[in-house]
């Protein structure tokens, strides 16, 4: 018999562990061969492999969040709560070996369910803006690198500026490529349609597109442009919608779809075109797109920064697609000099952090540097996303020096003249020939990344353990002189992990529980009667060890977490925690109640063990989770319990915790 297991709790703490220990300790004790998959909140751990789902013979889920099960399709299935999994380990695995499960026959795909609720809360009009937007982007790139290609490998200089000899083979790849471009603003509204309407949207939004983008059905010298492409797109999807919920009888239900929706949806919004909006709108747009032509000087410089600071503020987000959607609209048009600044400025926020994540290490925690080396290149492709990991741990920092660089950039692309082809951007486009005066450009993208790598050295603070060691100790390390100078006054170190100052090590070299606490961080006689004065207590001991800056903030936290779901495990066990600012390092204190005190535990024990795991808000890493793996794994073991009850001095309370790890 071999059976998997999945384990999981809301928290993916230390339910999820303590489950996965007990199915186990269970199959060992019935000797059955089992696999257990955690998938807690450091990511899925121990992951089946499709030989290990063949040669099941069944399978446990003890979970209390969605799993994705479809893999699972033809095996025997039990699906219980995590709870379950800790409590009755052996009956779940002796109802799975007497055949008393069901036989699983998969269901709707659970990663696009989710997919269909994160969908539901983004805000629907940029939605279906954004559907029109990705399948554009295809059109102009395919049209502005051919067109760029032919122009740098075919075309003359004349008079007039370059030209590609008619006749030539390179007239025809940019015939091809201008063909391309004729297709954007009926691409962007049909698909815009189709994410309202679905498919009976697509054909009445290409319509509509098309009309939109010629002004001759409306007698305009000027097509509506994108913005028609987008009134377009939006009016045909909810013409198309509202049609589709109409009650018809059930003989014309069949021919809704592909006859009745498509038509009468085409024929309103062509009509809305000719005989009411493509005029004014195409009014709009030719004024917009003059006046963006003819920016010069401080008007052209303002635009610049405004391109600049959008496309950097959220690295890919709305603001930034906003800005990426104006420059590819102003190709279609033929003007360049709008894309250009803003494929400069895509590139300077990764390239920006790679650079100072080199020149300026004391910055940046070492998982920090590690992911500069990928931003740096993800940056030379054009793919601003790759600023997302530092912007995320100190935003208040990081964004406004990647927008100052990135500012910085624009401008310099704007007075060089710089255009871009191609609704892309980085140094990727400039080597593929894409980019108008390619020399600025590439200026412009350095110039911005060293500014942003500068602002980032003037105002990010310095990550304590990449500072030098203080006094020439090892594993100690200060956040400032005041700290340092406290530090040396309060502690002394010695090479023994006994005496190691509790959080001196970053978050990567944790890998045991004694690497985060001490004795003096550990009390056996906790006097407190309610969790409230207990919480006050252990906070206590992490203050009067200089380890805090204020013991109210990091309580607040604390209970902010307990709030979410208790962290009192069962077993007399429970495990608060938080995250805050308040902590200068991340620290474990240890308390004994030996009455036990009400942590409103899940299987109604009173806490006796008491663990509170404290860790700096701005801490990089995951290691503190996998402490909480640790002690859920190890305080699992009866008799080790029963060993930490037992315990009459701190000292001997931090020998058995030296075996957490």
């Amino acid at each position: 018999m071999k059976l998997l297991a999945i384990t999981s709790c809301p928290n993916g703490i230390a339910h999820t562990y303590m489950a996965a220990e007990n199915l186990q300790k269970a199959a060992d004790e019935l000797g059955v061969d089992i696999k257990v998959e955690t998938q807690g909140s450091i990511g899925v751990e121990n992951e089946f492999s499709e030989q290990d789902i063949a040669e099941a013979d069944g399978i446990i889920i003890a979970a209390d969040k969605t799993v994705e099960k479809d893999r699972f399709s033809g095996k025997k299935l039990l699906v219980v709560g995590v709870q379950e999994g800790i409590r009755q380990p052996k009956q779940l695995i002796n109802k799975v070996m007497s055949g008393d499960v069901p036989v699983y026959q998969g269901q709707a795909d659970t990663k696009r369910a989710n997919s269909q609720k994160k969908k539901d809360k983004e805000n629907p009009i940029y939605r279906h803006l954004m559907n029109g937007v990705s399948y554009m982007i295809p059109f102009i790139v395919v049209g502005g690198l051919l067109i760029a290609i032919a122009l740098s490998l075919g075309g003359q200089q004349t008079p007039e500026g370059i030209q590609i000899p008619e006749g030539s083979f390179w007239k025809t790849i940019e015939s091809i490529g201008g063909a391309s471009f004729t297709f954007m603003v009926p691409i962007l509204a049909g698909f815009i349609a189709f994410s309202i309407a679905d498919r009976p949207g697509l054909a009445p939004g290409i319509i509509g597109g098309y009309i939109a983008a010629n002004g001759s059905f409306y007698n305009s010298e000027a097509g509506a442009g994108f913005l028609g492409g987008i009134i377009a797109g939006f009016l045909a999807g909810y013409v198309a919608l509202w049609i589709k919920k109409l009650k018809v009888p059930k003989a014309v239900q069949p021919i809704m779809p592909i006859i009745i929706i498509p038509v009468f949806s085409a024929l309103i919004v062509g009509l809305a075109f000719v005989f009411i909006i493509g005029g004014p709108v195409a009014q709009v747009f030719e004024s917009l797109t003059s006046w963006l032509a003819g920016m010069q000087g401080t008007s052209s410089i303002l635009l610049a920064l405004i391109l600049g600071a959008m496309i950097s503020f959220d690295m890919g987000g709305p603001v930034n697609k906003v800005a990426f959607l104006f420059g590819s609209a102003m190709i279609g048009e033929g003007n360049y000099e709008i894309m250009g600044p803003i494929a400069a400025a895509i590139a300077i926020p990764p390239i920006g952090l790679g650079l100072a994540t080199f020149l300026f290490k004391q910055k940046f925690q070492k998982t920090e540097i590690e992911t500069g080396k990928a931003s740096f290149t993800m940056g030379l492709f054009g793919i601003t996303e790759g600023a997302i990991p530092f912007a995320a741990q100190d935003p208040l920092r990081v964004i406004p020096s990647i927008m100052v660089g990135s500012m910085a950039g624009s401008v310099i692309a704007m007075l060089g003249n710089v255009g871009d082809r191609v609704a892309h951007g980085g140094p990727i486009v400039g080597v593929l020939g894409a980019v108008d005066n390619v020399i600025m450009f590439f200026i412009a993208i350095i110039v911005g990344a060293i500014v942003t790598a500068l602002m980032i050295k003037l105002i990010k603070k310095d990550v304590p353990d990449q500072l030098a060691p203080v006094g020439g100790e090892e594993d100690v390390y200060a956040e400032d002189a005041t700290e340092q100078l406290s530090m040396d006054n309060q502690q002394t170190t010695t090479e023994t992990a006994d005496t190691e100052e509790p959080g001196a090590r970053s978050l990567d070299e944790i890998n045991k529980l004694t690497d985060i606490t001490s004795p003096e961080l550990i009390d056996i006689d906790l006097q407190g009667n309610t969790q409230d004065e207990v919480m006050d207590e252990l906070i206590g001991k992490l203050d009067a060890n200089g380890l805090l800056t204020s013991a109210q903030e990091l309580k607040q936290k604390i209970i902010e977490r307990e709030q979410e779901s208790t962290t009192g495990i069962g077993m007399n066990i429970a495990i608060p925690h938080g995250k805050s600012n308040a902590v200068k390092r991340p620290s474990v204190v240890f308390g004994m109640k030996p009455d036990g005190v009400d942590w409103n535990s899940m299987d109604g024990t009173t806490a006796k063990l008491i663990f509170l795991i404290a860790v700096p808000e701005q801490a990089e890493g995951n290691a503190h989770l996998k402490i909480l793996q640790m002690l859920s794994r190890k305080l699992m073991d009866e008799n080790y319990r029963e060993q930490l009850l037992q315990v009459q001095t701190k000292e001997e309370a931090y020998k058995l915790l030296q075996k957490v790890q």
